[in-house]
């Protein structure tokens, strides 16, 4: 069983390989396809010659999808590279210099401006780090390659879309490895949605425009779900006598169970939140509210919303963790994560994708089996309970 759970992780992982070791026959055909498909959405046959002119599929791609560093990586030593020193001090300095434009999307869309600052700031240093990966080389690549399907193949029709309307010329379609463009990092249909002209020039210019940036990162968190002046969340401490097997309830019923703010203050008087142990009961705890899920809809990893707001909290001001990251902290690879999403499902628990994305109903199933093998049940799938269910930890 545990091979054969490794093989299927590891065979999705590497899903596509042929498309790459191929002749350009199957690339060819794959277009083909995507041809047919986009002159059905009204895509001019111009407009998708010139979108894959002399695009071929490019192997670094998908090597760097599978070593995204949200996966795998310790949450202290993640969340430190991006809410470090230097990046609190740039985006303290961004935010007073765009104060007047922060306050003004802030009015508008009830998105906290610390919120759109460190999303900015981590997406792409504040428009500091350049995009340099060809979008519709990418994309192709891992809509070729079946990756997440038909995510990359839905993004290649909406990036043609863009181009065909003219919103930006061929050769500005340059973003990361996984297509995702501009300084907040948007994929082509986030583009086609979400981006706003703050600015009032006519175009929305996620690329260039400090304000269309900030306001489309809050038109999409508005969108998304996010509630104004309701927190991403927070450290909490957790009394010696509590029964972890509790994971949701009301600001209320926490005060009840004896959690209190890690910064000694009273929780909120009204709202819900989710009691989040990132690294296991050892490690900081959070109570995370609908907002932190918001913040998964934009890039959907824990380790992310965190990192995220974390960073917002320090240009805000707030003191750092009160409990220290397990120096062993172990995450689980995206092999692994795969591999423990067929093992739940395979032991009658319902799971929402197979893509390696946890989210908090996963993390209850992993509580609930805890609990019967009389392990602390913190939702952490830590190596232990890694190799009690039988999965591999690679």
């Amino acid at each position: 069983m545990m091979w054969r759970l490794m093989a299927l992780a590891l065979a999705f992982l590497c899903g596509g390989v042929t498309a790459y070791g191929e002749t350009g026959s199957s690339f060819a055909a794959f277009l083909d396809g995507l041809r047919a498909d986009a002159q059905r959405q009204g895509i001019a046959p111009a407009t998708f010659a010139e979108a894959f002119a002399g695009v071929t599929p490019d192997p670094n791609v998908l090597g760097a999808r599978q070593h995204a560093p949200e996966y795998g990586k310790p949450f202290g030593p993640y969340i430190a590279s991006l809410a470090s020193p230097s990046r609190i001090g740039v985006g303290l300095r961004k935010s007073a210099q765009w104060a007047a434009i922060l306050r003004a999307i802030e009015q508008k869309y009830g998105v906290d401006q610390n919120i759109l600052v460190s999303i900015w700031g981590v997406e792409s240093s504040f428009g500091e780090s350049p995009s340099h990966w060809d979008v519709f080389r990418s994309i192709a690549t891992l809509a070729a390659a079946h990756f997440q399907h038909p995510l990359f193949r839905n993004e290649l029709l909406a990036a043609l879309q863009i181009l065909q309307r003219r919103q930006l010329p061929r050769s500005a379609f340059l973003g990361s490895y996984a297509g995702a463009m501009g300084q907040p990092q948007f994929l082509p249909s986030s583009y086609l949605k979400y981006a706003v002209d703050f600015d009032g020039d006519g175009t929305a210019d996620i690329w260039n425009s400090v304000p269309d940036v900030l306001a489309s990162i809050a038109n999409y968190l508005r969108q998304s779900g996010w509630q104004p002046k309701l927190p991403w969340g927070f450290e909490v401490t957790v009394p010696q006598s509590f029964d972890y097997r509790s994971s949701r309830g009301t600001f209320a019923q926490w005060t009840m169970r004896g959690l209190r703010r890690a910064d000694g203050t009273a929780l909120p008087a009204v709202g819900e939140a989710i009691l989040f142990f990132p690294s296991g009961a050892a490690g900081p705890a959070f109570l995370v509210t609908d907002n932190f899920i918001v913040l998964k809809k934009f890039n959907n990893s824990d380790a992310y919303a965190l990192a995220v707001g974390t960073l917002a909290d320090r240009l805000q001001g707030l003191p750092t963790f009160g409990t220290r990251w397990p120096a062993n902290d172990f995450q689980p690879s995206r092999g692994t994560r795969i591999a423990l999403q067929h093992k739940l499902a395979a032991l009658g628990y319902k799971i929402a994708d197979f893509d390696g994305h946890f989210d908090f109903d996963l993390r209850d199933a992993v509580r609930d089996l805890q609990r019967r093998y009389g392990m602390i049940p913190d939702g952490y799938p830590g190596r232990i309970f890694l190799e009690r269910i039988g999965v591999p930890a690679f």
